[in-house]
């Protein structure tokens, strides 16, 4: 793919078949993660991210006392919002550069995981936004679509859930964009097998009282013991509802 092509699908925009195809390529171009038949079912949370945005922390150990596994693969932050593994690497000691081992031993083992991508999935994905910067197509919803879907589908996945944030503090400032962008990840998911929903969260406050690495990670502490902010709470419930209906592991 040259620039050219990016311009072409920014400007023009594609189809759900197009992202898909697009997705699927991206997906295969590297290794994807593969699980005995044994295993649990494999679920996981994707969110576009927002200011206090912790819901990986109390979600992941919490899935995984529901009789599945979630091999969350995660970012660092961007712009002004914390990525999840910034967040935990405040807890000294902790580390997010897991190898491919790895993830599947402690997944399956502990039941659920967060780590940084190994350079073995999906590379493309790396090489495509480095064109995409330095060609102004960062924004392309397709394009954001195929980058997020492509590392999730890398999990090898039964269900996800996908938390589309809208608002000052979140990446995209409107309902409608973020809306647009939920009904593009859907699409592919459900195209490419796994069992994909999403709900759109207003993130024009922050989540949570707490927004700072280490206090979020505190925070989430408190939400998994039955306390901190309400927002939180209902948040973390509602997509954890939502994908343990969608993984039929729950009604």
């Amino acid at each position: 793919m040259n620039p050219t092509h990016l311009i072409a699908m920014f400007l023009r925009g594609l189809t759900d078949a197009e992202t898909a195809a697009l997705t699927n390529s991206m997906l295969r171009s590297g290794v994807t993660l593969t699980w005995p038949e044994s295993c649990l079912p494999r679920v996981d949370k994707h969110s576009t991210g927002g200011i206090g945005d912790k819901v990986s922390l109390p979600l992941a150990p919490l899935l995984a006392c529901c009789d599945v596994r979630v091999p969350m693969l995660s970012g660092r932050g961007l712009g002004p919002t914390g990525g999840t593994l910034d967040k935990l690497e405040s807890i000294a000691g902790f580390r997010t550069n897991l190898s491919l081992d790895e993830i599947h031993r402690v997944t399956q083992e502990v039941g659920c995981v967060i780590t940084g991508t190994t350079p073995e999935l999906v590379p493309a994905d790396r090489q495509l936004y480095a064109l995409r910067d330095v060609t102004a197509t960062v924004p392309s919803v397709p394009l954001i679509t195929a980058s997020i879907m492509s590392k999730k589908l890398a999990e090898g996945l039964n269900a996800l859930v996908l938390d589309v944030k809208f608002g000052r503090g979140a990446f995209m400032k409107s309902r409608a964009i973020a809306r647009e962008l939920a009904v593009g990840m859907v699409a592919v998911g459900q195209r490419m097998g796994v069992a994909t929903t999403a709900l759109l969260t207003d993130m024009n406050q922050p989540l949570g009282r707490m927004a700072g690495n280490a206090v979020e990670v505190e925070e989430s502490l408190d939400c998994l013991r039955g306390g901190g902010p309400r927002d939180l709470r209902e948040l973390v419930l509602e997509l954890g509802e939502d994908v343990l209906v969608s993984a039929k592991v729950a009604e």
